[in-house]
C-alpha cells in the first residue's frame, strides 16, 4: 500500500519512492469565471480539507468542469481567488505553474491510456515529470529504472490491478481501465485529483468498482477527490459532502444525507433527476477492491 507523507504545501517535493504528499487545504473565495458574454461561474465559495471526497453534481453546462479547470489552472479565475494552502494560483505562471499542474492529477471519462501498451508501461507514464536528464530520455525508449517501475506497481496494487501489470491495456474491461488510469495518476504523486465525470461511460459495476477505488484513495492516503458526477445515487453513496452548482452558482455545499427530494429540486428544477438503480446485490467483487 502507498505510504502516505505529511507535506501539503505546493512547493514541497515529493517522496521518490511513491509516497503520496497528504493535500493542502483548497479554499475558493469568490471564485467567478467569464468567457466573454457568458457567466460559467459565479461567487463560488468553499473550503475542502485534505481527504476528502467531493461530489460536484449539476445539469450540464452547469459549471462543473469550469471549476475543475479553476483548480488545475488550466483557466484562471476571472474574479475572486483559488488558493492551495497559502498559494494564490492566479500568481503562478512559468516553472511555478507547471510544477503546480504536475501536483494535479486529472482523471477523464475517457481514459487517455496508451492503449497498445501493456499496463505497467502506462502506469509509467506518470512518472515522467519526475525524471531528469538522461533518465528522460531512456523513457522515451520505454527504459524505466527498477525504482520506477517498483513505484508502478505499488500503484497498480494500490487499485487492485497488480496481476494485469504485464497485460495489454486494450485487452482490460472499461472499469479495469479506469482503475488503471488512476493509478497512472497515483504514480504522478499528485496532491489532489480532479476526476471530471470518471464513471460516466462505464456500466453501473464498473462505475461502483471505480468511485470505490477513488473514494480508498481519499480516506486512506489522505489525498483530496474532487469529482464531476452525473449521477445523484452515486453522490450519495460514495462522497463526504456535495457541492451543486446551477447556472455557474453554487446552491449548496452539504453532507450526502442531506440530499433531499427538496434539495435536489433547487438544482435540477423539474427536470428528472439523474439517478441510478439500486445496489446490485453482487457486491463482493467491490468489497475485494476495497481490502486489495
Amino acid at each position: 500500500m502507498l505510504r502516505t507523507s505529511h507535506r501539503g504545501e505546493p512547493g514541497a517535493p515529493s517522496a521518490a519512492d511513491g509516497s503520496l504528499p497528504i493535500s493542502p487545504v483548497i479554499t475558493l473565495a469568490g471564485v467567478s469565471k467569464r468567457f466573454q458574454n457568458t457567466v460559467a461561474l459565479h461567487n463560488v465559495s468553499a473550503t475542502i480539507l485534505p481527504g476528502q471526497f467531493v461530489a460536484i453534481i449539476g445539469r450540464s453546462g452547469a459549471g462543473k468542469t469550469t471549476l475543475l479547470h479553476c483548480l488545475s489552472r488550466t483557466l484562471t479565475a476571472t474574479a475572486g481567488s483559488v488558493r492551495f494552502g497559502m498559494c494564490d494560483l492566479a500568481s503562478l505562471q512559468g516553472e511555478t505553474l507547471r510544477q503546480h499542474r504536475a501536483r494535479v492529477g486529472m482523471i477523464y471519462q475517457q481514459f487517455n491510456l496508451v492503449k497498445r501498451l501493456c499496463v505497467c508501461d502506462n502506469v509509467l507514464i506518470g512518472r515522467l515529470p519526475h525524471l531528469r536528464g538522461v533518465a528522460s530520455w531512456l523513457a522515451l525508449g520505454r527504459y524505466f529504472p527498477a525504482v520506477q517501475r517498483d513505484i508502478a506497481l505499488r500503484c497498480l496494487e494500490h487499485v487492485g490491478l497488480l496481476k494485469r501489470a504485464w497485460q495489454r491495456t486494450d485487452t482490460l474491461s472499461g472499469g479495469e481501465q479506469q482503475r488503471v488510469a488512476i493509478a497512472k495518476v497515483l504514480a504522478q504523486q499528485p496532491q489532489v485529483i480532479l476526476a471530471d465525470e470518471p464513471v460516466a461511460s462505464l456500466d453501473l459495476m464498473n462505475g461502483m468498482l471505480v468511485l470505490e477505488t477513488l473514494r480508498r484513495v481519499a480516506s486512506e492516503a489522505g489525498l483530496t477527490v474532487i469529482a464531476t458526477l452525473h449521477h445523484v445515487e452515486y453522490a450519495r453513496r460514495y462522497a463526504d459532502r456535495v457541492l451543486g452548482l446551477r447556472s455557474g452558482e453554487l446552491v449548496f455545499d452539504v453532507l450526502p444525507a442531506a440530499l433531499t427530494d427538496a434539495t435536489l429540486q433547487s438544482l435540477f428544477g423539474d427536470v428528472p433527476i439523474p439517478s441510478e438503480p439500486p445496489t446490485p446485490t453482487a457486491t463482493s467483487e467491490i468489497a475485494w477492491v476495497a481490502s486489495s
